[in-house]
């Protein structure tokens, strides 16, 4: 059983940094691709980045590109999002999901990951 595990979450102002991790157990790490996904109330959840296995290549939402980082640790089966410059609407809960197939393709859509953290609540304060 997979389990992926978020943290790092936490209430920051405007135009500050927070650093999320998210660990995985239970399955083997360096074969997935790991997402970031976030939802703010009353929004449906949306895709923010993803990373490849090898940690080679990156693709980030137009919202987030060049604020936020992905990156990965295969040694500590971790991925982490650095957020840069944070907004207001950047406030969700965000959640890192894998992807098993470890294809590098269609990587947005949710029903391509296979498992899910819990989530972390992000708060960007004006």
């Amino acid at each position: 059983q997979v389990q992926l595990v978020e943290s790092g979450g936490g209430l920051v102002q405007a135009g500050g940094s927070l650093r999320l991790s998210c660990t995985a157990s239970g399955g083997t790490f360096t074969t997935y691709v790991m997402g970031w996904f976030r939802q703010a109330p009353g929004k449906e959840r949306e895709f923010v980045g993803a990373i490849n296995r090898s940690a080679g290549r990156t693709y980030y939402a137009d919202s987030v590109k060049g604020r936020f980082t992905i990156s990965r640790d295969n040694a500590k089966n971790t991925v982490y999002l650095q957020m840069n410059s944070l907004k207001p609407e950047d406030t969700a809960v965000y959640y890192c999901a894998a992807d098993k197939s470890g294809f590098w393709y269609n990587i947005q859509p949710e029903y391509k990951y296979d498992y899910w953290g819990q989530g972390t609540q992000v708060t960007v304060s004006s």
